[in-house]
């Protein structure tokens, strides 16, 4: 996740979004700033709950979203761990959805009172990029990883004036863009509210492999995005889904959705799935873990884990999708060399961050016509007070902490 470094709050758009503000200011009067309450980021592994300034119309297109359902991500505890260059002082949270509470006089598309989620990546809707479904490399908020390995990598994570959501209220730019908007009421809450990333993002991982209905794929890891990537397998028409990790209440989420699981901690995956297919390999992988992958003991970290696993377990010429974050530059972490023998076999690998834009609306249709209920993944709604010690158990993954839903 994504957050300001010269300022003191951030969209906290997901890590690999590089976040510029081109607006100008609404008014050049002082503001009269009023407060709310928010979760700040403190130090690596600690939260708090703290008064800071509500957001206020910057543009004319902007929108002010009071907030009724906010998440705590995966990506957010990469930032909550230290392993970002997140600073002190950031509000968190980037899947977000609410209740339209002000309008920019250049909206005409929204009103006060519409109910709407935002994707987790911000962008402005008019570049080329946009403009070809690609809202996760917009050009004018996020203008090309290209500066990824020119700009100062400490700042990877520092880099967008966009306030976060887990708080009572989010200023939202671009905002006949970015808010998609739900049908009025509370129906749909939970579901609604990962239309913000891990739906989307699960199903792009399923699409960057290249997958067609009927065909076998398997998931490298059951959190969130691991799970919505199974669920979107499932609901595209997979033959079989096998999903991987070493959390048993995880593993148990992958099978009540018909999924086999597979317990990286009882031996290689890649060997435990091609036992159970007669030493056939599957025809798709997906890497829903990233650059925190760890060995079959569940606590050594190894970058190029899964990377190497699923190598080893999709046939030659099938594919890779890879949602999985990776950084250019990880305090702490250890380096390894990954990909052998991904030219040998011929795979195709896809990856980048979701273009949220380009499923969401499919997404939230789904759910309304009663197809797809991606909420089965949540597992805990706490109030925003809350918020420090859910972060403490997610982080930890102990007492079933698979997602948990923020409401102010």
């Amino acid at each position: 996740m994504r957050s300001i470094k010269s300022h003191h709050h951030s969209f906290a758009v997901r890590p690999g979004l590089h976040l510029f503000s081109f607006q100008a200011p609404l008014s050049t009067a002082l503001p009269t700033m009023t407060k709310m309450r928010a979760v700040v980021y403190d130090e690596p592994f600690k939260v708090s709950v703290q008064q800071v300034d509500k957001p206020e119309l910057l543009h004319p297109n902007d929108v002010i979203v009071r907030i009724t359902t906010s998440c705590i991500c995966g990506s957010d505890l990469h930032m909550y761990e230290g392993r970002t260059g997140a600073e002190p002082g950031i509000v968190f949270g980037h899947e977000n959805m609410g209740i339209v509470d002000q309008v920019g006089e250049g909206v005409q598309l929204l009103k006060k009172g519409d109910r709407v989620v935002m994707p987790f990546n911000v962008a402005c809707g008019h570049c080329q990029n946009c403009e070809e479904g690609r809202s996760a490399f917009c050009t004018v908020v996020n203008p090309g990883f290209v500066i990824l390995f020119t700009c100062d990598v400490s700042r990877y994570v520092a880099m967008g004036p966009y306030q976060g959501g887990q708080a009572e209220y989010v200023r939202v730019p671009f905002a006949e863009f970015n808010a998609l908007k739900l049908p009025p009421g509370k129906e749909h809450e939970a579901d609604f509210a990962l239309l913000a990333d891990i739906f989307p993002t699960g199903w792009h991982g399923v699409e960057l492999s290249g997958f067609k209905p009927g065909e076998s794929i398997a998931v490298f890891g059951a959190g969130p995005v691991g799970l919505m990537a199974a669920y979107s397998a499932t609901l595209r028409g997979a033959a079989e889904v096998y999903v991987v990790d070493h959390v048993p209440e995880r593993l148990r989420k992958a099978e009540e959705i018909g999924c086999i699981p597979i317990n990286l901690s009882k031996g290689d995956p890649a060997d435990q799935i091609k036992s159970r297919r007669g030493g056939r390999e599957v025809d798709r992988g997906v890497d829903a873990v990233g650059y925190q992958a760890v060995t079959s003991d569940g606590k050594t970290e190894q970058p190029n884990a899964v990377l190497e696993a699923l190598i080893a377990v999709v046939r030659p010429t099938g594919g890779l999708g890879i949602p999985g974050l990776y950084v250019p530059k990880d305090p702490g972490a250890p380096d390894s060399n990954s990909a052998k023998y991904l030219f040998e076999k011929g795979l195709t690998v896809g990856t980048g961050q979701c273009n949220v834009k380009k499923y969401n609306r499919y997404l939230r249709d789904l759910i309304v016509a009663g197809k797809a209920k991606p909420s089965f993944v949540v597992s805990h709604e706490v109030a925003l007070e809350g918020a420090p010690d859910a972060y403490v158990k997610f982080d930890k993954r102990i007492e079933g902490y698979t997602k948990v839903l923020l409401h102010p």
